[in-house]
């Protein structure tokens, strides 16, 4: 959507479009590649708060920090979540750097976002990604993942990303 002005054209889509408007290709970008959402958590039955492991899904590969069989994740994962605009806005567990929640947010992206640094290693150099952080689900009996909780997909990377301001 442009003012008068035009000012608005130069914007990339995520700054001038909804979730729900964004094509599949736009909405596919968004995605950092941390995989931070692909790691299990548990969830408190009495009080409903999630934690995370570093117990990555069967199907992460921890090196790429990608799906190895996103087209069919939901059939090999039935738990898997896949998000949509609804569940952006309504999953507490999102990490507070996912550009989903961001954009949901009305929030920009971070610098090391690959769609602002224009480069897919961003992510990882900036640290934000759970590259050399996780564990195979498959080596892990579910009974033992209470003793996988970590607080680092919670944190956001410092300083990292983010742009510098001028001291005056």
């Amino acid at each position: 959507m442009a003012d008068d002005s035009g000012k608005d054209q130069d914007l990339p889509f995520w700054r001038t479009k909804s979730l729900e408007e964004m094509t599949d290709a736009e909405w596919e970008s968004l995605c950092d590649g941390c995989a931070r959402c692909c790691l299990n958590k548990l969830e408190d039955e009495d009080t409903g708060r999630v934690v995370y492991t570093d117990v990555g899904c069967s199907l992460l590969d921890g090196e790429s920090c990608r799906c190895r069989d996103y087209a069919h994740r939901s059939e090999k994962v039935p738990e898997c979540v896949r998000l949509t605009p609804h569940e952006v806005r309504t999953l507490t567990w999102l990490p507070a750097t996912c550009a989903y929640r961001l954009v949901a947010e009305g929030r920009d992206l971070y610098d090391w976002h690959p769609l602002v640094s224009g480069d897919p290693d961003s992510v990882h150099r900036a640290g934000v990604s759970v590259r050399g952080k996780t564990v195979r689900e498959q080596d892990w009996p579910v009974e033992e993942w209470q003793d996988r909780i970590v607080t680092w997909p919670t944190r956001l990377p410092g300083l990292l990303g983010r742009k510098r301001r001028r001291k005056v």
